[in-house]
């Protein structure tokens, strides 16, 4: 098999491609392309002129105590078109120069979000990659009521939300965008394991036009103030949550935080998408708050894994002796 790769880092010359994910699109390039701190490439393979692969790779500068470092990661492992028995090997292609590409210059590579946690595992290996256990949450939303399997206490605590007087709303204009980002900055600067993306993010995400939906930023209101908002991506028949919080100290009687879901979850299901997944339910440790809070909005915790691989080769052959 003769592929052709290509790589392309502007995408004003992406070519037409084909291809329904979202996480491997020209729109979601377009949007991080727009973002500060973030650099997407788009890796596609050609067979005789016909685009048959393409990955979408994503880098983004960040600051922590060591200083500004590179983190480079992929959502899934790519969207293919030609015979499922291809795919693997054409992955091992994308993967190989991926790698070599990126090894340098980023302190850690993740793939991350696997649909198929078995997928390209010899070429991960190959690459010398390492494995560890993450989870997953996803939600049914195709049913005629979507709260079929919720707890009780979180359908008491979506009604007192509204009866109290909090109103679900989308983000339509920048100034919209402003006060939720500003929100949920707040909401997420203890959170030093969560990262959250620069304004620019979330203000190209609803500029975004095309023939598909990319994604929507949800709010909560109280007296016309944002207290709480979620942003979703949408792919195939899924809805994929990104982002999600709320000033539950504040306004704890309003819950503003489970109504950002909820909101969410309620467009996807009005707008016919069948599932709805927590992009990031974490590790499988035993107690975890924030995969408490999500699975009680009736959704099935699903094991997969991440690969991973770090530039420092001592400390990545450790973590392949131990994890492998």
């Amino acid at each position: 098999m003769s592929i052709r790769l290509t790589t392309y880092y502007n995408s004003k010359d992406l070519p037409s491609l084909p291809g329904s994910n979202i996480f491997h699109s020209s729109e979601l390039f377009q949007v991080l392309e727009q973002t500060s701190g973030y650099q997407p490439i788009m890796l596609v393979a050609t067979e005789k002129e016909k685009v048959i692969g393409k990955l979408l790779c994503i880098t983004r500068r960040n600051f922590r105590l060591l200083g500004f470092t590179n983190k480079t990661y992929v959502y899934g492992t790519g969207e293919y078109f030609t015979t499922p028995g291809k795919e693997e090997a054409i992955f091992g292609e994308f993967l190989s120069y991926f790698t070599r590409r990126f090894s340098d210059q980023s302190f850690l590579i993740e793939f991350r979000n696997l649909e198929k946690p078995l997928f390209g595992y010899k070429y991960f290996r190959q690459n010398g990659y390492f494995p560890i256990r993450w989870l997953r949450v996803r939600n049914s939303i195709h049913h005629e009521t979507i709260d079929k399997w919720m707890s009780a206490s979180r359908k008491r605590q979506i009604n007192h939300g509204i009866r109290n007087g909090a109103v679900i709303d989308i983000a339509h204009n920048e100034q919209d965008v402003k006060a939720f980002f500003s929100m949920l900055k707040k909401y997420y600067s203890p959170k030093i394991h969560r990262y959250l993306p620069d304004y620019s993010f979330f203000i190209s995400l609803i500029r975004q036009s095309g023939n598909k939906e990319l994604g929507k930023i949800f709010l909560v209101r109280y007296k016309n103030k944002i207290i709480g908002g979620a942003v979703c991506l949408f792919s195939g028949n899924t809805a994929y949550l990104l982002f999600s919080g709320g000033m539950r100290k504040t306004y704890a009687r309003l819950y503003p935080g489970v109504l950002s879901v909820w909101n969410a979850m309620t467009y996807a299901a009005k707008h016919q998408y069948t599932h709805f997944e927590f992009i990031d339910a974490g590790l499988p440790f035993r107690k975890y708050s924030y995969r408490d809070f999500i699975l009680r909005f009736g959704g099935k915790q699903l094991s997969s894994r991440r690969w991973f691989k770090i530039r420092w080769n001592w400390l990545n052959k450790l973590l392949i002796k131990i994890y492998v």
